[in-house]
């Protein structure tokens, strides 16, 4: 019933830019934290960013810098602006949310993935 969305991938020469987007439906429990990861031909799941309920926000040393994440609560939508993008930024980009279901219940939910791919 909870349904993320990713949408915002696609080719890019290196140097470029992307906004990925999150959008998020059927949401009616707590976000406890919201973020990105990455998955790149060859390599686990990695995560990107994230963004706190209470608006923290933590990065990847490998993205410090270039990447930015925020949300817009209103739209219930989650973004990751990327700029300066390099080859090995190329992957499948996934979002991620953890909500509290209960007082001792959470649940992950994940996108299915938008393919960022980054040439040379």
């Amino acid at each position: 019933q909870v349904q993320l969305a990713e949408s915002g991938g696609g080719l890019v020469q290196a140097g470029g830019s992307l906004r990925l987007s999150c959008a998020g439906s059927g949401i009616i429990y707590s976000i406890n934290d919201m973020g990105w990861y990455r998955q790149a031909p060859g390599k686990q799941r990695e995560l990107v960013a994230t963004i706190s309920g209470s608006g923290t926000t933590k990065f990847a040393d490998s993205v410090k810098g270039r990447f930015t994440i925020s949300r817009d609560a209103a739209k219930n939508t989650m973004y990751v602006q990327m700029n300066s993008l390099k080859p090995e930024d190329t992957a499948v980009y996934y979002c991620n949310i953890n909500l509290r279901l209960s007082l001792i219940r959470t649940l992950e939910v994940w996108g299915q993935g938008t393919l960022v791919t980054v040439s040379s």
